[in-house]
């Protein structure tokens, strides 16, 4: 196999830790790109990445979408780790599928977590036909942490609500160094049923977008995590 060549948008905690593992692999880091060389996307093309095969983006929602609209621009596959962005969600879809781009973005790149909101979103569909339980999901995250409830958050009330006919309320907490924590409760009158999902250290997130960076490497289109796993795209999760 051809050792993949990645492209690091974004030089912070995430990008440090993909950038890392990239090395542990064995694979090329071809650039690196920090915030003060890339305003509005704008030190983003082919050159200035070194030809790579695909680009891993992991900065904040402001900047996000210039950077992937600049990288759909300039033909280079990229995976999206961002969140908060997903507003722009269908106009960065259309431009990708315009210009036969290759597009991969999620919430979390976390291989439990994807299996977790499949675990939801069939519970949801079981349990929706019984009244009596109401669901609720506490989502935990560091204090650095900017957007509550987390993209994964909404994407998992995202996946229930497909034929879950109650309200499921998010309740965030942000504090001191947690990864990610993930808690889905389903709760009667006499009983209670939990799923948990507990991420022990933020490589499990670089580990997935590295993953799905190699898996997007030659393919076109617009992706997901659900993609990379086999699960494929229900339309319910591209509304935003």
């Amino acid at each position: 196999m051809t050792t993949p060549h990645i492209a690091i948008i974004g030089d912070g905690r995430m990008g440090a830790t993909i950038a890392q593992m990239t090395q542990e692999r064995g694979w090329q880091i071809s650039a690196m790109l920090d915030e003060a060389h890339n305003r509005g996307g704008a030190g983003i093309s082919k050159r200035s990445l070194g030809d790579c095969d695909v680009a891993i983006e992991f900065t904040e929602p402001a900047s996000a979408v210039n950077n992937i609209m600049a990288c759909i621009s300039d033909g280079i596959p990229v995976v999206v780790g961002t969140t908060g962005w997903y507003d722009s969600l269908p106009k960065v879809t259309a431009a990708a599928m315009d210009r036969g781009g290759a597009l991969l973005w999620a919430p979390n790149f976390s291989i439990g977590v994807t299996l977790f909101t499949e675990l939801a979103r069939n519970a949801a569909r079981i349990m929706a036909t019984t009244p009596e339980f109401s669901a609720h999901l506490v989502e935990t995250h560091h204090s650095a942490k900017k957007d509550a409830p987390s993209g994964t958050a909404i994407a998992i009330v995202d996946a229930m609500q497909a034929s879950f006919n109650r309200t499921v309320p998010v309740t965030s907490v942000r504090t001191g160094s947690v990864p990610g924590t993930h808690e889905l409760i389903f709760d009667g009158p006499f009983e209670q049923i939990t799923m948990r999902h507990e991420a022990r250290d933020r490589r499990v997130f670089a580990d997935g977008a590295l993953r799905a960076a190699q898996w997007l490497i030659g393919k076109k289109g617009v992706f997901t995590m659900r993609d990379v796993l086999g699960f494929g795209t229900p339309v319910t999760e591209m509304r935003k």
